[in-house]
């Protein structure tokens, strides 16, 4: 499996399964100024998360993917997909808004996008987020978790690998923190970087959680 983190939450994920190489890109963003995706974007599978221009541009993709934009469970091309259903935000006790959490199973492992999440989870989501290799997680704040935030839900999950999304890195995240607070809450001081993740199974941290930083 290859990962390549593309701004925003958007992430373009390789697999080969079998005979056939599956691409998935998980919540495509709209142009804004400079700050686009690449040209001639390809996939077999694109997620939304969340109805918002960072989120669910899947018109950006070429190529005729399946478009998953809400709960259900779905299998293309022997990539399992599961949306679970959360609320977006909650203000003085009221909850407001939709957003999806995608659990991804290929190859062996065990992926999970939080989308657009803005607030901790509760019991009856973590019912559905067990055993996860990798986590994608927003860390920047804005709209969605900020790094503090960001570090509780991690500890409720409990990943193998954690992968910060929606944050600030150059020209990208407009309005947003940078991943330095997020590893401050953590306790981490020199995460894994990379331009992109390549990983297996046989990867994965047997004991220790690992956070990795993929540069767009």
């Amino acid at each position: 499996m290859i990962i390549t983190w593309l701004g925003y939450s958007c992430f373009k994920i390789e697999v080969q399964n079998r005979d056939d190489k599956v691409t998935v890109i998980t919540d495509p963003f709209s142009a804004e100024g400079k700050v686009r995706l690449p040209r001639s974007l390809t996939a077999e599978v694109v997620t939304s998360s969340h109805n918002s221009p960072r989120h669910n541009a899947a018109s950006e993709i070429e190529g005729k993917p399946f478009i998953v934009s809400g709960p259900g469970e779905y299998e293309v091309k022997d990539v399992s997909v599961i949306g679970v259903p959360t609320f977006y935000e909650e203000t003085d006790g009221k909850r407001s808004g939709v957003n999806t959490i995608y659990c991804l199973t290929t190859e062996d492992l065990h992926l999970v996008h939080l989308g657009n999440l803005k607030h901790p989870l509760d019991d009856a989501d973590l019912k559905d987020l067990s055993d996860i290799d990798i986590l994608f997680v927003p860390v920047g704040g804005g709209d969605g978790l900020d790094a503090k935030r960001a570090a509780e839900v991690v500890a409720q999950i409990e990943p193998r690998v954690i992968i910060p999304m929606n944050y600030l890195s150059g020209k990208l995240g407009d309005g947003l923190q940078g991943v330095e607070p997020f590893l401050k809450a953590l306790g981490v001081s020199e995460p894994e970087t990379v331009n992109k993740l390549k990983i297996t199974p046989r990867d994965l941290p047997q004991e220790e959680t690992k956070v990795i930083v993929i540069e767009p």
